[in-house]
């Protein structure tokens, strides 16, 4: 192993790249504040989305948007206070609903969703780490005619690119999910979409494959670089500097600044995430499910039934708003009536999202021995292991499984 590799962040997408420079005999470092996929990696909806194809911003969103905005039941929050930042990240946004940026942005995210399985079994497999994955479908739920029709082009950008549906009425549903509620007069049932039961547990067992693979992690903040000739020749850390050859900048939504560093600006926001967990429920959800009226995901965990939701604009650090924590309670419950009680514990977590809904997966446009994997929405989950394989190609100098033109760090 003469070959040596430093990956800035121990996320999911982190750990993944880590695992596979270790496949491509390279000597890996992970450096991470904190304890492994803690961040936005602990708290999310476990799906595998390979379903997701579809972005977040969608024709017609330009006036949906402010509605939603002042509606205190909106999926969609921004503080005001962080309006000066998050302006420009929202009119970028606004240009890529246009509908052949869409078509574009879906085709560029399905190539990536595809490879999903591909990306994750070796990792899984090397870590025996199948005991936290299950393959039980996903429900997409809806609650009235008009939401299931609105819905439309987004199902029929799914079909177009490959994903496997099938429509059942309200009552064929619950035959399959008894706990879901009465209300919902139509799902569209994606039995392809695999889930995690323990994101974190998840995380954390690759990870410990990483260790006994000869890792490294060092519990450290990454606060800068010091630069050469030919690129970054230590990270600066708050424990000291640590010599680097190879760097992969996997951070999350904290690559913004370490990226602008090195001479790339990349327009990454926070798009901040709760959640709520049920225990002691005494029943189990067969099936995820996702409402397409409440926004909210609701799956059943190793711990309990944890139910997901909104889109917060905000600082990543900013202290979190729990009563949009209760929101999701209130939406959850409405979906599946039988949760009772308080929940045992809520969370935020910040998802690094960029405004075309399309992750930074290339080389640093200014240094050679820099390699970007961030800004993954929504689907760092699901696509950690295919980012994983395509840096450690990129890093070997293999052709690439993906077509990477669309995910390059200067398209902005």
């Amino acid at each position: 192993m003469d070959k040596q590799a430093t990956v800035i962040g121990a996320g999911i997408v982190g750990v993944c790249c880590a695992l596979h420079l270790q496949r491509e005999g390279y000597k890996v470092r992970l450096v991470e504040k904190g304890e492994p996929g803690m961040k936005a990696s602990f708290g999310n909806s476990g799906s595998f989305g390979t379903a997701s194809c579809v972005p977040f911003a969608m024709p017609g969103v330009l006036k949906k948007v402010p509605k939603m905005l002042f509606d205190s039941e909106s999926p969609l929050k921004l503080r005001w206070g962080h309006v000066p930042r998050a302006l420009p990240w929202f009119l970028r946004f606004i240009a890529a609903a246009r509908p052949s940026r869409v078509e574009e942005i879906a085709a560029a995210r399905n190539s990536l969703l595809v490879h999903t399985h591909a990306g994750y079994a070796p990792l899984i497999e090397g870590a025996d780490a199948r005991q936290w994955v299950r393959d039980d479908g996903l429900m997409m739920t809806f609650e009235s005619e008009g939401t299931f029709h609105n819905a439309a082009y987004a199902l029929d950008l799914r079909r177009r690119n490959g994903v496997h549906m099938d429509i059942l009425d309200g009552n064929e549903a619950r035959q399959m999910e008894p706990a879901l509620s009465p209300k919902v007069i139509k799902v569209v049932s994606l039995p392809d979409v695999n889930r995690t039961i323990d994101p974190f547990r998840l995380c954390s067992a690759l990870a410990m494959d990483f260790l006994r693979r000869g890792g490294e992690i060092v519990n450290a903040e990454v606060r800068g670089f010091e630069v050469g000739g030919e690129g970054p020749t230590k990270i600066v850390t708050d424990r000291g500097p640590i010599d680097v050859e190879t760097v992969v900048l996997a951070a999350g939504v904290w690559s913004r600044p370490l990226a602008k560093q090195l001479g790339t600006s990349v327009p990454l926001e926070a798009e901040r995430g709760y959640h709520v967990m049920f225990a002691n429920q005494g029943f189990e959800l067969r099936r995820a499910l996702v409402s397409a009226d409440r926004s909210v995901s609701i799956a059943h965990m190793h711990e309990g039934i944890r139910a997901t939701g909104v889109a917060e604009f905000a600082p990543p650090d900013a202290a979190p708003d729990m009563r949009i924590a209760d929101m999701v309670m209130r939406h959850a419950r409405a979906l599946v009536p039988a949760l009772k009680g308080e929940p045992a514990s809520k969370w935020m977590g910040p998802r690094p999202s960029h405004p075309d809904s399309k992750p930074v997966i290339g080389r640093s446009p200014r240094h050679k021995n820099v390699l970007f994997a961030f800004g993954h929405d929504h689907l760092g989950l699901t696509m950690a292991g295919i980012t994983g394989k395509l840096v450690a190609e990129l890093a070997t100098g293999k052709p690439t499984t993906v077509d990477l033109t669309p995910f390059r760090p200067d398209r902005f």
